[in-house]
Parts: structure tokens; sequence; C-alpha cells
């Protein structure tokens, strides 16, 4: 059976904030330790992955090596457009053309622009070339794409603009682009989601999104921050009635409270501790059975779902992603 590694593109997105680009990185530290050639594409202004490594952030659109195996790079697309018009303009400057009229015109007058010369890009990088690569000739390439809304204007720019530009170059690479997103043996859709209702009704629109655009669904949703179902029935019942207690409890130091007796007001406080780690037990195991109430969602619409445990710490570091990773590789 084939894995979600073993296509040119994986494609991973979901709603903002669930942490994509920690999956994202953590499916290419996987995939370079399961000896693929990998590289990860941030798409944005930002390059978050180098700092995660400790290394200085490079130039927009320029290949870093992070370790053996493994290579990130940021595209920006209002620069891949720049780039791509420069082309077309020859020996026309990009700090002449980015500031002239021209250019904030066309990016205005075609929208879905961007979208596509930056799909164009992360093709060219599936294909082992493209500006601003040095090694290429990728096993994998994994696309940390835009939130939902974002990502699916990004898959289907091929096809609106396939409709457009029926003869040269760029028709060409849309073409084939558009080959590469539909192919189930060449690339694979993953989406990130937190266990809340909004991010797991977002995975399905997701789902339902892929399908109309390219054909395609989900190969898996990877369920992030999850927590574990600490306590069992029995412990449950004790809980119960640790709460029951300190209530109780508390009817009888108010009563004490009233004649001034010193040692009863103690052991009252002592009984408040115990209500209060009560109930934080129960909120804790309540939020459990919430998220994994989600989790059972998605299992009753056949996805193939992926649980990563929650990271407590104050951020997560490389060797938190690399734990996280070991975490994909037994889920995938």
């Amino acid at each position: 059976m084939q894995s979600v590694l073993d296509h040119k593109l994986l494609v991973v997105t979901g709603k903002g904030g669930v942490g994509k680009t920690t999956i994202a990185a953590a499916l290419g530290l996987l995939a370079a330790r399961e000896g693929r050639r990998t590289i990860v594409v941030e798409v944005g202004e930002e390059s978050r992955l180098p700092q995660l490594f400790g290394i200085a952030e490079p130039r927009p659109g320029v290949e870093t090596r992070l370790r053996e195996r493994l290579s990130s790079i940021s595209i920006d697309p209002d620069r891949a457009l720049l780039e791509w018009l420069q082309v077309l303009g020859g020996r026309v400057s990009g700090r002449v053309l980015a500031s002239s009229g021209t250019f904030q015109y066309f990016a205005a007058a075609a929208p879905g622009a961007k979208e596509l010369v930056t799909m164009v890009k992360i093709w060219q990088l599936t294909r082992g070339g493209g500006r601003g690569t040095r090694s290429g000739n990728y096993d994998l390439v994994v696309l940390d794409a835009p939130a939902t809304g974002h990502a699916l204007g990004l898959l289907g720019s091929p096809r609106t603009f396939g409709a457009i530009a029926r003869v040269g170059p760029i028709a060409g690479q849309t073409r084939q682009l558009q080959e590469l997103l539909e192919s189930p043996s060449r690339s694979a859709y993953l989406a990130v989601a937190l266990a809340t209702e909004m991010a797991v009704t977002e995975a399905l629109e997701l789902q339902e999104g892929l399908q109309s655009r390219l054909g395609r669904g989900l190969a898996a949703v990877v369920v992030n921050a999850l927590l574990p179902r600490r306590f069992s029935t029995e412990e449950l019942r004790a809980i119960a009635a640790l709460e029951d207690g300190a209530r109780d409890a508390t009817a009888v130091r108010r009563t004490r409270s009233r004649t001034g007796a010193a040692a009863a007001m103690t052991e009252a406080e002592q009984r408040a501790v115990r209500l209060s780690a009560a109930h934080a037990a129960r909120a804790a195991h309540d939020r459990a059975r919430f998220q994994h109430n989600q989790l059972a969602r998605l299992r009753r619409r056949s996805f193939d779902v992926v649980g990563v445990p929650f990271v407590w710490g104050t951020g997560l570091d490389l060797d938190a992603v690399s734990a996280i990773a070991t975490r994909l590789e037994r889920g995938l």
C-alpha cells in the first residue's frame, strides 16, 4: 500500500492555528529519516523552518539545507509573480517593474495569477529544478499550504487559468501541474486539525473542496494536540465522591467558622483544596472526552485519523518536532 510519503507532492493544510507548519516539519523530518530527499515549502514572506533548525533566516525564494536529505524554501506569491513578469518583460529590472503601474494593474486584473505562478514553482521543485534551487531532484515536496480557503484557491488556480491560457509556455506548465494535482500516485492531501468542532468541520469542508476542484480526497487527517483520557470509570466515581464530600465539608466549615474554631477552618481549607483538585480532574476528563468525540466524527466519515498528543512546554523545539515525526511514522 502506498504511503503518503511515497508521492512527489504532499499538501498539508487545515484551519489556521492548528499546527500545520509543525506537522509539515515533522513530515519532512520523517521522510528524510527514511532516506527520501525532501524539501518543505512554506508559502509567504516568512521562513520559519530554518529558525527551528538553528539556521539564520535565508533570502526569500532560496533553498536552505536544514540537514542531510532535508531542505526548505519559502515562496512569496508577490515575488513569484514579479519574477514571472520579469521573464516576460526581458531586461526590465525587478525594481522598475515592481514600482510601475503595470505590475499593480496586472496583479489586480488577473486574480489568481500569484497563486498560479506559486504552484508552478512548486511543480518545478517536484521535477528537480526551478529558480532558487541548488540540489533539486527531490523525492518528496511537502507543501505547508495556507489555511483551507486560501489553499483551495491555490490548488484550483491551474484549472482557472487553464481555461484562459490555452497556448504558450504557461499553458503547457499549467496542464502538467493540473495532472500532478489530480494524480493519486503522484500527489496526496493531508488535513491538520485540532479536536474542536470548528476545526473538524473545516477538515470536512476541505474534503468536499478537494473533491469538487480536483476529484481528490484526503489521504488522512492529523488531529493535533490531543489530551489523554486519564481516568477509568471507577476513578471517575471516586472523583465524584470526592466532589460531593468536599461540598458537604464546605457547609460544615461555614457553621463552625461562626464559632471561631481554628482547627475546623484548617480542615475545611484542606477539603477545599481537594474540591479544587477534583474539579480540575473533572475538567481535564471532560475536555479529553470532547476531543475524542470529535475524532469519532471524522472516523464516522471513514477518514484515516492520526492523533498527535499535546506537547507540554513553553514552545516547540526540534526534539519535540522529532517526537511528533515518530508518532506520525506509527500512524501513517
